[in-house]
């Protein structure tokens, strides 16, 4: 998959940059995955040799404010920070790296202005559905063989986003 991280969400883009060019997320799993919802991972808990039973509660030791832009929207693709629930977290901070990516083909109205979207799939589409369809546990969220990630940062401008991906930025 190729991401782009938004200018509009400044903490989250410099967080997500920092943790991917330290290596945190390189052999971090999917930890949840939800077909026709979404995808999910950046827990250090997820990685080989960890207690895997723990991925979903880990993280750097840190959250983000949340970065509300209301142009950016829960459409496929999209990449959001993972939080804590409202009762644990009102100010709807957003996970120091878990974050998720949007597998629903019509959108996830329901979680626009709760969770901050600080990027999107630009291509690799399939790879999202390739994951979305791992067998899951009985449970119904935790892949039963892992799929780990490994991530990598390449500096591109706007034009030769727009250009190499064919790529639309939102309005």
């Amino acid at each position: 998959m190729y991401l782009l991280l938004y200018d509009e969400t400044p903490a989250h883009k410099a967080n997500f940059l920092k943790l991917a060019e330290e290596g945190f997320f390189d052999s971090t799993a999917f930890h949840r995955v939800i077909k026709n919802f979404m995808i999910q991972g950046g827990d250090p808990n997820s990685k080989p040799g960890q207690d895997n039973s723990k991925a979903g509660l880990g993280g750097p030791g840190y959250n983000v404010p949340a970065e509300f832009v209301a142009k950016y929207k829960h459409i496929k693709g999209a990449l959001a920070a993972a939080r804590q629930p409202d009762q644990a977290n009102p100010k709807k901070e957003s996970s120091g790296s878990q974050f998720y990516i949007v597998h629903d083909p019509n959108r996830c109205k329901h979680l626009d202005g709760q969770y901050t979207i600080y990027g999107q799939v630009i291509q690799g589409f399939e790879v999202i559905d390739k994951i979305a369809e791992v067998p899951v546990n009985r449970r119904g969220d935790v892949p039963i063989e892992p799929v780990y990630m490994t991530i990598s940062v390449e500096k591109m401008s706007k034009k030769k986003i727009t250009k190499t991906y064919n790529y639309t930025w939102p309005e």
